[in-house]
């Protein structure tokens, strides 16, 4: 059959069950016919069904995007189509798509017979709460939640309510891609003086010189408080220094001591990640891509104000609140997303 013979409605139906948005753009640009029907008054909906397949669910998507102070995070929001709501979807479903491949690394990393691909299903809800954390980040990460004003009854509630938006199942995802948050920081962005001494040790095991770890409080600042504000920083489009610093981190010159790299020593390393962890989804990614050194984590970490340091994250304090509230217990759930019980990926074995 002809192309031009198939019915309008047949051809809307196959730009509907494109993958992709690309996949959606791509079909439309093959033929005069089918670049008039994706103009047409389906071009949104065509739009929003192919975000849906490839970086779903929007609706959840939707209450990070539409988020503001005005009204509370825990009451959901609805969004008309527009290209720049499309747009935004898109931008964010990247991030979260980025974060489907680096899961099964961290999720199985010590178990590398059993690391998989994840399967769709296991995608959708990996994204999913990815906006969910993310959101929360948001409303409840800023500067209005200061380290005083983060314990009062009001803010207690609703970060509260916005966690009993899920039932059980789900806060348990939640938790399972936040500890993927939280080995990224304390592994990749932000490693502890322990951990810096053995990867310099691993790249040169014959050097006796012994590695000068830095004793000034993390997000201080230092000499190099340029890359505060450097444009190379910001950025995003120019990495190429960052892949080649990265490889140099753990190299000792003249002008860098690896040592400078770590975060402190157990007690210390713990309370800078739980200050890095209100960090949404986003800025973790970005900063494990295009910040390998130290002094670029502080100087973007400074840009966000004297709000961030000494003021650790909230989500799992709130987590055991609601999980205790629904007359569970907190440990339990940790352990059945640690033995794969509950979570993202689901061990059957």
């Amino acid at each position: 059959m002809c192309l031009d013979d198939l019915p309008t409605e047949t051809i809307i139906n196959i730009f509907l069950h494109t993958p992709t948005v690309q996949s959606a753009l791509a079909l439309s640009s093959t033929c005069h016919r089918m670049r008039t029907i994706f103009k047409s008054s389906k071009r949104l909906l065509i739009l929003s069904q192919a975000a849906e397949n490839q970086y779903g669910p929007l609706k959840d998507a939707f209450q990070v995007i539409t988020y503001n102070e005005s009204q509370p995070a825990h009451i959901s929001r609805e969004a008309p189509l527009s290209d720049a709501l499309i747009k935004s979807v898109v931008a964010l479903g990247q991030v979260a798509a980025r974060w489907e491949d680096i899961y099964p690394f961290k999720r199985w990393k010590d178990n590398y017979a059993a690391r998989r691909t994840l399967t769709p299903d296991e995608r959708f809800i990996l994204r999913r709460a990815i906006y969910r954390l993310w959101l929360f980040s948001k409303a409840h990460h800023n500067s209005a939640h200061s380290r005083l004003l983060r314990i009062s009854p009001h803010a207690t509630r609703e970060r509260a309510l916005l966690l009993h938006n899920f039932n059980t199942g789900e806060l348990a995802e939640m938790l399972d891609v936040h500890n993927i948050l939280r080995d990224v920081v304390s592994n990749n962005i932000c490693p502890s003086n322990g951990r810096v001494r053995r990867k310099h040790h691993d790249r040169f095991p014959d050097n006796r010189h012994p590695l000068i770890f830095s004793v000034h409080s993390p997000f201080s600042p230092s000499n190099n408080d340029h890359y505060a504000t450097s444009e190379a920083f910001y950025n995003h489009c120019r990495v190429d220094n960052y892949g080649s610093n990265y490889h140099k981190k753990f190299i000792p010159t003249r002008t860098h001591d690896p040592g400078g790299e770590g975060w402190g020593e157990d007690i210390n390393h713990y309370y800078v990640v739980e200050d890095m962890l209100k960090l949404d989804p986003g800025q973790i990614l970005y900063l494990k891509e295009h910040a390998p050194l130290k002094m670029q984590v502080e100087g973007f970490i400074r840009g966000l104000g004297d709000w961030f340091d000494n003021n650790g994250e909230t989500f799992c304090q709130t987590l055991s609140m609601v999980i205790y509230q629904r007359g569970r217990e907190m440990d339990d759930i940790k352990t059945a997303v640690d033995e794969g019980i509950l979570g993202v990926a689901i061990d059957f074995d």
